[in-house]
C-alpha cells in the first residue's frame, strides 16, 4: 500500500556544533533531493563524498545511538535525532550533506533540527511513500528484561511508551503520543537526550559521549537533575519516545501503526523496525493495487494457469508484492497426492513467475505487444508443503536487466513462513 507523496527540502539550511560521541566539530546541510532517492547521508569530509542510505541494511551499531555504514567502512553515528526531525516535518527524500562523523548534537533535542527544515520549507514529489500497517499484532522482546514491545494496527502513527529508572527524578514514566497532526512538534521535539554524571568517565574512555555537557544533555547526579530545569516533567519519557520515532524512519514508509514500548532502546527500535519490515513483506493487507481484471490484461494465462490473484505491493522497476489464494477447488489437486493434497512444487513457482512477470510488463512500453518468457531458474528451493486454504505471498525484486534480459529473485511465504525461494532469468520478447 501507499500512503501520501514524498516530500524534499525547498532549499539548503545549514546547521552546525559538536558530536555528542565525538566531541568533534560537525557542521549538517539539508539538501533537496527532487529524485525522491529517500534518506542518505553524504560525508563531505570523506575522500569522494560516500552516500551512506538511511535505511536497516546500513546500520551497524546500536549502543547509546543509531550509527549507519558503509561495507567499505564509512560511518555516520548518532543518526536519530535528525531522523526523527525529518519524519516530524514530513520529508522523506533528502541528502544530509554532513562535514564530521556524526551530526551536531545543538541543544540535545529534536527541535533545532525541526525548525531549520521549516525555515527550509518543504514541497512534494511525484512518487509516492510506501504505507506500512500489520493486520495482526507483533510482539517482540529484545533480551531478557531488556525491550519489549507490541505493535497494532491504527489509523495514524502513535507511540505509547513506559521507561523505568532506578533515580529519584525519573522512577517510572510512561505517555502515549500520536505522531500524526504536528503533535510531535509541540510534544516530543524539544525533549533533549539525557544521561547519568557517574558513567561519563566511563563513556569517554571508550569513545562515548566526548561531547556532551549540560548545554546538550539533561545530566543527573545521585540527587536529581545537574541542569537548571526540565523542559517536561517526563522529558526523560518523551525523548525516548523521539528516539522510536527516528529509528523507526530507517523503514522509509508512512506507519500507520501503534507502538508500544516498554523500556525501548536503540537496539529493541531497530529489532522492531526489522521485524515490522518482516511482516509487511510476508503478510501484506489492505485493497489491492492490481486486482484480478487488471491481472488479465497484463498477463497470457487464464484458467487454470492463472495462478496471480493480486498484487498488493508495486516498486516501479524494483519489487512487487502478489497473492495466490490456494482452494480445495484447484484442478491439481484432483490428481496430486489424492488423499493428502499438496500445491505442486513447480506450480509454487509457476506462481512467482507470473507475479514476477507482471513486475516486468510494467517496466516495458507498449507492454500489450509483448510477452514474458522464463529461461532459466537457480538455486530452486521448496522449504514447506503449500495446502489448500493457505495464501501464497510471493515477494519478487528485479535483480538485473540488460536490454531484454531480466534477472529476479523470489520468495513465497504462507502466515510468514518462508515456503519456496528461487532466481529467475526472463527475456522480454514480441508477441
Amino acid at each position: 500500500m501507499f500512503g501520501p507523496k514524498h516530500r524534499t527540502t525547498q532549499r539548503p539550511v545549514t546547521l552546525s556544533g559538536i558530536g555528542v560521541h565525538s566531541g568533534e566539530k560537525s557542521a549538517l546541510t539539508f539538501l533537496p533531493d527532487p529524485d525522491a532517492s529517500g534518506i542518505r547521508f553524504r560525508r563531505v569530509d570523506l575522500a569522494g563524498a560516500p552516500e551512506i542510505p538511511a535505511d536497516l541494511e546500513h546500520v551497524s551499531e546500536t549502543e547509546l545511538g543509531t550509527t549507519l555504514a558503509l561495507p567499505s567502512g564509512e560511518t555516520v553515528r548518532t543518526v536519530e535525532h535528525v531522523l526523527a526531525a525529518l519524519s516530524g516535518a514530513g520529508i522523506s527524500s533528502v541528502v544530509v550533506e554532513l562535514d564530521g562523523p556524526e551530526p551536531p548534537i545543538l541543544d540535545g533535542s529534536f527541535q533545532l533540527y525541526l525548525e531549520a527544515l521549516e525555515d527550509a520549507g518543504s514541497s512534494e514529489l511525484d512518487s509516492d511513500v510506501p504505507c506500512l500497517t500489520v493486520s495482526s499484532p507483533l510482539s517482540l522482546d529484545v533480551g531478557a528484561g531488556a525491550a519489549r514491545y507490541v505493535a497494532t494496527a491504527s489509523d495514524a502513527f502513535r507511540v505509547s511508551a513506559t521507561i523505568e529508572f532506578d533515580h529519584p527524578a525519573i522512577g517510572r514514566q510512561y505517555g502515549s503520543f500520536s505522531l500524526d497532526n504536528g503533535e510531535f512538534e509541540g510534544e516530543i521535539a524539544p525533549a533533549r537526550t539525557f544521561g547519568f554524571e557517574a558513567e561519563a568517565e566511563t563513556l569517554r574512555a571508550r569513545g562515548l559521549a566526548c561531547g556532551a555537557s549540560l548545554e546538550n544533555t539533561v545530566v543527573l547526579n545521585d540527587r536529581g537533575v545537574l541542569n537548571d530545569a526540565l523542559r517536561f516533567p517526563d522529558e526523560f519519557l518523551r525523548h525516548k519516545v523521539g528516539d522510536i520515532v527516528g529509528d523507526l524512519a530507517l523503514l522509509g514508509a508512512r506507519l500507520d501503526v501503534h507502538v508500544i514500548a516498554e523500556r525501548p532502546s536503540h537496539k529493541g527500535n531497530v529489532a522492531l523496525a526489522h521485524a515490522l519490515a518482516e511482516r509487511s513483506r510476508r503478510d501484506p493487507a489492505g485493497a489491492p493495487i492490481v486486482d484480478i481484471q487488471q491481472i488479465l490484461q497484463y498477463l497470457p494465462h487464464r484458467y487454470p494457469m492463472l495462478l496471480v490473484d493480486r498484487v498488493v505491493e508495486f516498486e516501479s522497476g524494483k519489487r512487487i508484492v502478489g497473492l495466490k489464494n490456494v482452494t480445495i477447488n484447484e484442478p491439481f489437486f484432483q490428481g496430486h497426492y489424492p488423499g493428502h493434497p499438496i500445491m505442486p512444487g513447480v506450480l509454487i513457482i509457476e506462481a512467482m513467475a507470473q507475479v514476477g512477470g507482471l513486475l516486468l510488463m510494467d517496466a516495458i512500453d507498449n507492454p500489450d505487444d509483448k510477452v514474458v518468457y522464463f529461461m532459466s531458474l537457480d538455486n530452486v528451493k521448496w522449504r514447506r508443503p503449500v495446502r489448500p486454504g493457505d495464501q501464497l505471498v510471493f515477494e519478487v525484486e528485479l535483480v538485473q536487466r540488460r536490454s531484454s534480459v531480466c534477472k529476479m529473485r523470489g520468495e513465497g511465504f504462507v502466515d510468514g513462513q518462508l515456503v519456496a525461494e528461487a532466481e529467475l532469468m526472463a527475456r522480454i520478447m514480441d508477441r
